[in-house]
């Protein structure tokens, strides 16, 4: 049996309720939705990048990013990414920053995607993304 294993890079902030960042159980690493936050301080709240959709769009994939490599995976172990956004007005922007990040990073196959329009994040938030990724 595989032990399950939370994943806290050393850019995020000790999650405020019982859960984690991210879960790695043999080959299977589940991210748990990340939002634009700035990397951790001490002292310091939480603090999301931006306004603008485009900077919160690029710390959220940076922060998804550090607990993929925390559990020793990349993009190209992602299999499922799941995007959240605040206004459906986004979703033309938020495809245009997500194609160029995802030629900048090389991937060489895309995972299945999914995008949802909700209202759930907190005051200021524009983004949030989940990803399971599957290693080897």
């Amino acid at each position: 049996m595989t032990d399950k294993i939370a994943l806290t890079p050393k850019t995020h902030t000790t999650p405020p309720a019982k859960f984690s960042h991210g879960v790695k159980k043999g080959n299977v690493l589940q991210v748990a939705g990340q939002v634009g936050f700035l990397p951790a301080e001490e002292g310091r709240p939480p603090t999301p990048a931006g306004p603008t959709l485009r900077e919160q769009t690029l710390q959220t994939l940076a922060n998804v990013r550090a607990i993929l490599e925390e559990g020793g995976a990349s993009w190209d172990d992602a299999m499922m990414i799941r995007v959240y956004l605040t206004e459906v007005d986004h979703f033309a922007e938020v495809n245009q920053i997500y194609n160029a990040y995802f030629e900048e990073q090389g991937l060489t196959t895309p995972p299945a995607a999914r995008t949802t329009v909700y209202v759930g994040l907190p005051a200021g938030l524009l983004i949030e993304i989940d990803v399971l990724a599957v290693l080897g």
